[in-house]
């Protein structure tokens, strides 16, 4: 994962540079400073037709933070630095990206010094030294990315005494971003790079850029977690060279992914082709050609709830004191697969964990040994209304799981001649896919891998009407499935290939003492296509319903997103 800072100096003014970099470097965040353009006037058009969502907090004059997510959309935690209700100054915006928990700040300049700049400068500092802290207890993969306009020690300037009287040499300053560092915070570059300079600015005045007469004050600070990632890190001096360019260069880092990927399927390349075609919108019907019917979207809710607790960090709260993370991550997915599949409807399924299913009941060892947080049961409770208050329809009731949901309303939807789309990172969902069904199965980076038969067959080598046979055979350890001794995923493929069906491999007299354990597990491995589902005819999202749910949780952000989607 890429993480870039850049003071971008007028973001309308540079838009082209901009573009430029994102073209050429491609990042996956981009923390951007010193925007000088109010809220209404950012480029959200030209930066989502790149391939990146943005959340910002713009203001006139010198002021303004921005947070890019190539194929995603930022989660804002944060669109302001706590401690002083009544500061205006747009300096600070907070967002989870791709599970890492990333500020834009841009720290006071505080020229000239004495006198209230600078105090506010130090009164700033403090407030980021107070709210780092608690970023940094909470034991997520942080990254404080911004200006911080502190030039830390004398070998992060050209030699020179020209700054001696500064702001951002003076010892007060250096002194709070020390005590930054002490918190345990890594300064990234500098980790990677003791011994360069690795300036990040260079002055518009006296011929600084062409001298290398720079400053490094652009820095990435990593917690502990973040730190455990780090692969490389450096400064795009060539940036600063360009026509028309900012004075400060883009400062980027390289976090190592710790989710190990899955070999089974094809290339790295075909894989990397299908999520950059999964990240496209559906292109638009031609001039004189009809339309294809809007697909129904059906999505695990349990499955997404899940990968977004896991993946922001926990000290999201909405009111109360309450947990928000899992709420803010599924809304964000809920929002971006509508937006990017426009469908008639929605349906989201659920599991219902206060009853047994019927797979629990006919095999004790199912799903044995999970556990979950009481914060992730909460939530589970609650998005249920905020899906409804959207507009989108919900399926639960005891005895079933939310892939019964989903498959009945595959089998629903298919029989009146309809497309569906699946969302769920789940891959027993992968039996569904037909050539009306196809699975979005979520990959890292936010995007999503589109599933269909072909891919199936390239992944598991069968055909999706298999799958239920081969996870018999091949054993799930995530359901306490134990399947058949010494097959594994290779051995149950080639058996079906050979045999077509598990019956027929336990017709031909093999594993004749399991037969019965393998019906069982291939029993619970099949979604039930004839769970109850509630009508699903085309509908249109409420956006403002949804919005003002999100506000009597106290989720800003969200409700202001929801706001900006509702008719006017």
């Amino acid at each position: 994962m890429k993480i870039v800072t850049f003071n971008i100096n007028d973001i309308n003014k540079r838009l082209g540079n901009l573009l430029d970099y994102l073209r050429t470097a491609k990042p996956d965040a981009v923390c951007l400073q010193e925007l000088k353009a109010a809220d209404d006037a950012f480029p959200k058009v030209a930066i989502e037709r790149a391939g990146y969502g943005a959340a910002w907090r713009g203001q006139k004059t010198w002021n303004g933070v921005a947070i890019l997510a190539r194929g995603a959309e930022p989660i804002v935690t944060r669109n302001a630095l706590p401690g002083d209700d009544d500061d205006a100054q747009a300096r600070y915006i907070e967002a989870a990206v791709n599970g890492v928990l990333i500020t834009s700040l841009y720290a006071p300049n505080g020229n000239p010094q004495p006198g209230p700049k600078f105090t506010y400068k130090l009164a700033w500092m403090d407030r980021l030294i107070a709210h780092a802290a608690s970023l940094y207890s909470a034991g997520a993969p942080v990254v404080l990315a911004g200006d911080f306009n502190v030039v830390p020690t004398d070998r992060d300037i050209y030699p020179t005494r020209s700054y001696d009287e500064d702001a951002l040499l003076q010892p007060q300053s250096r002194a709070r971003f020390a005590r930054l560092i002490d918190q345990g915070w890594c300064d990234a570059v500098r980790a990677l790079h003791p011994d360069a300079p690795m300036y990040s600015y260079w002055s518009y005045l006296r011929n600084r850029w062409p001298r290398d007469a720079g400053l490094r004050i652009d820095h990435l600070l990593l917690s502990e977690e973040a730190a455990r990632r780090l692969a490389a890190a450096g400064v795009d001096r060539a940036v600063r060279g360009t026509e028309n360019a900012s004075d400060h260069a883009p400062v980027w880092i390289e976090l190592r992914d710790t989710a190990r990927r899955s070999r089974v399927g094809g290339s790295r390349a075909v894989r990397s082709a299908a999520v950059s075609a999964s990240r496209r919108a559906p292109p638009q019907a031609k001039r004189g050609v009809k339309a294809a019917p809007r697909p129904l979207l059906v999505i695990d809710g349990d499955s997404f709830a899940h990968r977004a607790y896991h993946a922001l960090p926990k000290n999201i709260r909405r009111k109360g004191d309450r947990p928000a993370g899992a709420i803010l991550g599924f809304a964000n997915l809920l929002l971006r697969l509508y937006r990017e599949e426009q469908p008639r409807a929605v349906l989201v399924g659920w599991d219902t964990y206060e009853e047994p299913t019927y797979r629990h009941e006919a095999y004790a060892a199912y799903q044995s040994g999970r556990e979950f947080d009481d914060d992730i049961i909460e939530q589970l409770a609650v998005l249920p209304d905020f899906v409804a208050a959207c507009g989108f329809a919900n399926a639960k009731r005891a005895g079933y799981e939310a892939d019964d949901f989903l498959a009945a309303a595959v089998a629903r939807e298919e029989r009146r001649g309809g497309r569906v789309l699946v969302a769920s990172g789940d891959r027993d969902t992968f039996q569904l896919a037909s050539a009306q069904t196809t699975i979005l199965y979520p990959v890292r980076g936010g995007g999503v891998e589109r599933i269909g038969p072909a891919e199936v067959r390239a992944r598991y080598g069968v055909d999706p009407v298999q799958v239920p046979d081969f996870i018999a055979l091949r054993g799930d350890p995530s359901d306490k499935l134990p399947g058949a001794p010494g097959v594994g995923a290779g051995g149950a493929a080639a058996l079906l290939r050979q045999y077509g069906s598990l019956e027929a491999v336990l017709k031909a007299g093999r594993f004749a003492k399991l037969a019965d354990e393998l019906r069982l597990y291939r029993s619970i491995a099949t979604m039930n296509r004839k769970a109850p589902l509630p009508r699903l005819a085309d509908r249109n999202p409420t956006w403002a319903a949804a919005a003002a749910l999100a506000r009597r949780w106290q989720l800003q952000q969200l409700a202001s997103r929801l706001d900006g989607l509702a008719p006017q």
